[in-house]
């Protein structure tokens, strides 16, 4: 990602919590990262998955783990979906892993990271989305935050450029800041995606809307049609109240 600023430790969630990675650490990570590309599949579904993980988001960083085992469960049976995980933290760090189509993969790729302070780097995920549908398409965008700190025209410019490239963002917004919803409403509407609450109290509800979709990202609209489920026919809702 053209973006990024050089990283921050990464802390190892299996080590006390005082401890900090060391750079051999953050080395270790990449090269994990980098060979987990290796698993991606041909001709299958992409989905950039990315969180929030700045400070405030600790508490519900584990749910976010959990739930991301249900995009891939969703389509076992419909097709094979490639997931990046695209993180930021700290003071400039934005990270991408490779695309992985291995649940089990991803999710200790995810409980390797702790959350730091700092501000909010939507900008830098959504510039490295638009650099990656350069490459091969990507079927949808899921954002999962509960802060907005930087410049929402900015940020519209490059939701609208995602829409016209066919890259839906679907924001999972956690909490209730106004100004947050206000933006994650217009990235998700610029980008012909859709905005949702990530309630914690509800997380069959927010995995059944994560499986819907993984279930787009592979097959489009047809796809969610052909499955059929509440979750699926919420999702053809907005997805076409915003074709409009």
């Amino acid at each position: 990602m053209s973006e990024k600023k050089p990283p921050a430790s990464i802390a190892n969630r299996a080590s006390p919590p005082e401890k900090h990675s060391s750079a051999g650490d953050v080395e270790a990570f990449v090269r994990q990262a980098r060979a987990l590309g290796q698993a991606k599949g041909s001709g299958s579904g992409r989905l950039i998955l990315a969180l929030d993980a700045t400070m405030s988001r600790q508490p519900t960083w584990d749910l976010a783990c959990s739930l991301q085992a249900e995009m891939f469960d969703a389509v076992q049976h419909a097709g094979s979906l490639n997931v990046q995980l695209v993180y930021f933290r700290g003071l400039g760090e934005c990270r991408s892993s490779q695309f992985v189509a291995d649940t089990a993969s991803l999710k200790r790729l995810m409980m390797r990271i702790s959350c730091q302070g700092g501000h909010t780097q939507i900008g830098k995920v959504l510039s490295h989305a638009l650099s990656e549908v350069g490459r091969s398409k990507i079927g949808a965008l899921v954002y999962i935050g509960d802060a907005m700190e930087e410049d929402v025209d900015d940020l519209a410019v490059k939701a609208g450029n995602l829409g016209l490239h066919g890259v839906p963002v679907f924001v999972f917004q956690e909490g209730r800041d106004d100004l947050a919803e206000a933006a994650f409403k217009e990235i998700a509407r610029l980008s012909k995606g859709a905005w949702f609450r990530f309630d914690r109290n509800a997380p069959a509800m927010l995995a059944k809307l994560l499986s819907a979709i993984a279930v787009f990202a592979t097959g489009g609209l047809k796809a969610l049609e052909a499955r059929g489920r509440e979750e699926d026919r919420l999702m053809i809702e907005h997805l076409r109240g915003r074709s409009g």
